[in-house]
């Protein structure tokens, strides 16, 4: 069987965290039909991306060191096809995605029917009209402090000159990553998974990477758990709002559990009436003339488009409807901002609750260990053992003797 392996390289919020889990769990089964997904933990792969790219990430780059390398080489060990997909590596430049083709066994040199690994780039990609505000809100469930109008100011800033903005297009503008990533495999090695519109049943963009990931036909687990939830726009704003509070007092591994998983991902993002977070007018027609762009762009490429290429220019600037303005996530409305904190309050207070349930039930392992341990202590042997121990100290021999014991049994305290 020739050795086939497809790279799954982004873009970030396109579904990737729900397809990548139903990989990791259906390890097995994929193996079964000759699928490798190389993974001993969920973030394998993350860590992999981060070790190819040399990115810091909060320290977990040292962690990383090697990770690319091992997973390369379980790829290049397995014959049949191979999955390796992170959303991050969209951001890979030129050098370092050539590396990564190069590592798993691409080689320059050789036309497509001589190579011996056959490789496959994928990219999954969504509208700008719906990418922009994601990716502030995502900033935002990472501690940013940073406004939505400060946000899309650098996004269309030409010069791109603020760190947010570089991220931004370095992992979003679609046809530089295609190039970056597959300027020299052929067309049909090239797969562009689109996210349909909103609205569209959820099970269609699965068809799409299923399809892209060869994996019709297989009974794969889908009871996912790692699905990225999103949050309106008082929600958002509330976040925001405690970043700039609490941002130089709650350190990085109590904002994680408590901000962006109970209160962003558990909380707030089940809040459904919320208006959703949009683009203002004026920057919404920019969006679709960028995506209009990006399709004529793949249109000459001849990419393998898996959905519909269209999708990319995005929704219509919506007509304005009377009595209703767009809605400013930097300045929502106070009784909405407050329904939201309410909720927020809540489930602070039953975390705590169940926390301090947790510690008193821990104290009382505790002392119940300490009883028992006090118990073994008063046993008849114990206390006959104490009472020769007391009498050969009284005496000069008896210490001598003592002394000697301890030394043969290795203990040198007085109490051994």
């Amino acid at each position: 069987m020739k050795r086939r392996i497809l790279l799954h390289v982004g873009t970030p919020k396109t579904g990737t965290s729900y397809v990548q889990d139903v990989m990791f769990r259906s390890r097995p089964a994929l193996l079964e039909a000759g699928i490798l997904y190389p993974a001993e933990r969920f973030d394998a792969h993350f860590l992999a991306a981060l070790d190819l790219m040399s990115l810091p990430w909060g320290g977990l780059e040292a962690e990383a060191i090697g990770a690319w390398d091992r997973l390369a080489e379980q790829a290049r060990a397995h014959h049949g096809t191979t999955i390796i997909s992170h959303e991050i590596l969209a951001h890979a430049s030129r050098t370092q995605a050539a590396h990564a083709l190069e590592s798993l066994g691409h080689r320059w040199d050789l036309p497509a029917d001589e190579q011996e690994t056959e490789v496959h780039v994928i990219v999954s990609a969504r509208d700008l009209v719906r990418q922009v505000p994601a990716e502030w809100q995502e900033n935002v469930k990472h501690r940013s402090t940073l406004s939505y109008a400060d946000f899309l100011a650098g996004i269309r800033d030409p010069e791109r000159r603020t760190r947010v903005s570089s991220w931004f297009w370095a992992v979003q503008e679609l046809p530089s990553i295609l190039d970056r990533w597959a300027h020299d495999l052929p067309p049909e090695h090239v797969h562009l998974v689109t996210v349909p519109p909103s609205g569209t049943a959820p099970d269609v963009l699965w068809q799409r990477f299923s399809q892209a990931l060869h994996l019709d036909g297989l009974e794969l687990d889908h009871s996912a758990s790692r699905a990225n939830p999103s949050m309106g726009v008082p929600e958002t704003a509330l976040i925001r709002r405690i970043n700039l509070a609490a941002n130089d007092v709650l350190a990085p591994p109590d904002y994680r559990p408590l901000v962006r998983e109970l209160l962003a991902h558990q909380t707030l993002s089940q809040r459904r009436n919320s208006p959703r977070i949009s683009l203002p007018p004026e920057t919404h027609a920019w969006a679709l003339e960028v995506g209009q762009s990006w399709i004529e762009v793949i249109a000459q490429q001849g990419y393998d488009v898996i959905g519909d290429a269209e999708e990319l220019r995005g929704a219509p600037v919506p007509e304005a409807v009377e009595g209703q303005s767009w809605a400013d996530p930097d300045h929502p409305r106070p009784r909405e901002v407050a329904d939201a904190a309410l909720d927020a309050i809540t489930a602070l207070a039953l975390e705590a609750a169940r926390s301090r349930a947790e510690i008193d039930r821990l104290h009382g392992e505790l002392h119940e260990t300490r009883q028992a341990l006090e118990r073994s202590y008063l046993r008849v042997s114990y206390r006959l053992r104490e009472k020769i121990v007391r009498g050969l100290e009284r005496s000069r021999p008896g210490r001598l003797m003592m002394r000697g014991y301890r030394t043969v049994r290795g203990r040198n305290s007085p109490s051994a």
